[in-house]
């Protein structure tokens, strides 16, 4: 089977203390990060496992918090970069811990989905993040939450990137019609696919690929079939992943947010993110 693997483990803190975030600041516990690393450890091995069962995976990791300021999240990327079955792994980062490791990756498979945060850090010192990134080849895209307050940062960042970049914008859906139409004029200036992102989408009834080739693995093998659907549907350790495939319409009235949205097929997304939808990267227009 070809699939894709969303992985959230126990980890909940964060080096950033944005407002609107319910986990900014928050600090883990020795035995919630030890927690954590034992979880990721026995995903890195059950995917290591995958390559005589013939499975292609692409995994992108998406904790409650930064995962790369640990070391355990850093040496999983590395390894798994180098799986001969593993197409892709991603993870979504502030990008704010050294990343001098990044050396060791394997630069045809690993991506970065890296979030700006004004206010958190100095734009100066965001860019020679990305430009670490960029010299070394491995692919990753920009993006941040499109507050009015961050406009001109936003704009900044966009002018100071390599034009190559894709910087996308996350819609601020807290507030209903938050946008007026000369906001959302100057957001598309930043990311041409805004409209994308703004759109909340009719889903159910519909098909998606989640719980049938895309699945979203909690730290103890509890597996969702997405990320806002509650229901477990098994656990990967026991079930593996034919047992936990089916194809079953959405029971969500409404898909919001890029990462489940992306998976239902009648958008088709691949003519704006090709192979790269993982990473959120999008072709040029």
């Amino acid at each position: 089977m070809k699939a894709t693997l969303y992985y959230r483990g126990s980890l909940t803190s964060c080096n950033y203390d944005c407002p609107y975030c319910p986990f900014s600041k928050n600090k883990d516990s020795a035995a919630t990060l030890a927690k954590d690393r034992s979880q990721l450890n026995t995903f890195v091995e059950w995917v290591r496992n995958q390559e005589t069962a013939g499975h292609r995976l692409s995994i992108f990791f998406n904790p409650y918090g930064e995962g790369l300021t640990h070391r355990w999240y850093r040496v999983a990327i590395v390894e798994l970069s180098h799986m001969a079955h593993v197409d892709k792994v991603a993870i979504q980062t502030n990008l704010s811990a050294n990343l001098d490791w990044t050396a060791e990756l394997n630069p045809v498979k690993a991506a970065f989905w890296v979030t700006y945060h004004p206010g958190q850090t100095e734009e100066s010192k965001f860019l020679r993040q990305c430009q670490q990134l960029y010299q070394r080849g491995i692919t990753f895209s920009v993006g941040s939450v499109g507050l009015r307050n961050a406009f001109d940062a936003l704009s900044s960042l966009r002018y100071s990137l390599p034009e190559d970049i894709y910087m996308w914008i996350n819609a601020f859906k807290d507030k209903p019609h938050y946008y007026s139409d000369a906001d959302r004029d100057y957001l598309r200036g930043i990311d041409p696919y805004f409209d994308i992102n703004v759109t909340d989408y009719e889903s159910l009834g519909k098909d998606c690929h989640a719980g049938y080739d895309v699945f979203y693995v909690q730290g103890e093998g509890r597996v969702k079939r997405c990320y806002k659907d509650r229901q477990v549907i098994g656990n990967l350790y026991r079930d593996g992943l034919e047992g936990l495939s089916r194809k079953l319409p959405c029971k969500l009235k409404v898909c919001d947010c890029y990462i489940g949205y992306i998976h239902m097929p009648d958008l088709q997304l691949e003519r704006v993110y090709g192979d790269r939808m993982l990473e959120r990267v999008a072709f040029s227009r």
